[in-house]
């Protein structure tokens, strides 16, 4: 398995967002690590301009932020986190201790309450401060927020896993059948099923 990210594709040339992706992106981005059929693997956040791009992209850093390696591994690692809690709450399992530690520490990376603020243009107003050199504690602090109202939410009992191997990205049912992340997964799902009838009725 090669774990190289492609950089220069975006991430819709191989697969859409996952339902749900879109309202929550803690779930978008517990997606940006992608397992492709034969054997390859799609890491969005696997370098510093890739992981640069895709908070940009979800609007939690400004154009021409430059991450350096360090923040890109502190998202792969909350990443990593994330996708724990997912498993562990399809599963019906006991959340492990490490990553709702992880959740935690990072919620309380960022100032969450809104300060009051005054300048010649808007007057008194209240905004989030966070500077620039609080960008990947700021984004850390939005995704684990994110991540915790997906899990506690009316959403929750929604969250499945994709059911195409070898796809390990999760998904919001949006109704019972649904089983898969894309029609691609289940194209590919039907097409196997199809060959393994034809494969047993050959053999019969």
């Amino acid at each position: 398995m090669t774990t190289e990210p492609v950089a220069t594709e975006p991430v819709t040339a191989v697969l859409p967002p996952a339902p749900g992706a879109e309202q929550y992106p803690a779930l978008d981005f517990a997606n940006s690590a992608i397992a492709l059929p034969g054997g390859q693997f799609l890491d969005l956040l696997g370098t510093p301009a890739t992981a640069t791009r895709w908070l940009v992209e979800h609007d939690l850093a400004p154009a021409g932020a430059g991450l350096q390696e360090m923040c890109a591994a502190q998202l792969r690692s909350l990443r990593e986190q994330v996708r724990a809690l997912l498993a562990s709450h399809v599963a019906q399992a006991p959340a492990p201790p490490g990553a709702l530690s992880a959740l935690n520490d990072a919620l309380t990376r960022a100032p969450s309450a809104a300060l009051l603020c005054w300048d010649p243009t808007r007057g008194l107003h209240r905004a989030t401060a966070h500077p620039v050199t609080q960008i990947v504690d700021r984004a850390l602090a939005v995704l684990a927020a994110n991540a915790a109202d997906l899990l506690t939410g009316s959403d929750a009992g929604c969250i499945a896993a994709c059911g195409a191997t070898p796809c390990n990205r999760y998904l919001l049912r949006t109704h019972a059948r649904r089983h898969w992340c894309s029609t691609r997964c289940g194209d590919r799902v039907r097409a196997a099923r199809a060959y393994a009838r034809r494969t047993r009725s050959t053999k019969d």
